[in-house]
């Protein structure tokens, strides 16, 4: 379920990057009413203005339901666990099991 989150969430971000980046920008139309070309587009006049904005809007609207999503299967799963804990656990099971050994008793002869 992640994964195909994560593939949607990838698709959204590229599609949003790539319609930003073929629009035009508002000054564009003033270049083509001196004739570069801009208006015998594929969309005509106005239509790609359309056609995009509509596109990027649901980009932007798949982008953003897929990260709220992604948030929350992040924050709610059954095997979140501490880290702190989790190596806690890991070093006390690396450790050998030793019995405590009792000091050797000391030497009362004092040397002369």
């Amino acid at each position: 379920m992640e994964n195909l989150v994560t593939v949607i969430h990838v698709l959204a971000a590229a599609g949003v990057i790539g319609l930003v980046l073929l629009q035009h920008g508002k000054g564009a139309d003033m270049g083509a009413a001196f004739g570069s070309g801009a208006s015998g587009s594929l969309f005509g006049v106005s239509g790609s203005s359309n056609f995009m904005s509509r596109a990027t809007a649901i980009c932007v609207a798949v982008f953003f339901t897929t990260s709220l999503t992604l948030a929350y299967l992040s924050g709610h799963r059954a095997d979140r666990v501490s880290v702190v804990k989790a190596v806690a656990t890991q070093q006390a099971a690396q450790k050998p099991a030793v019995a405590p050994v009792a000091p050797a008793p000391a030497n009362k002869e004092v040397p002369q």
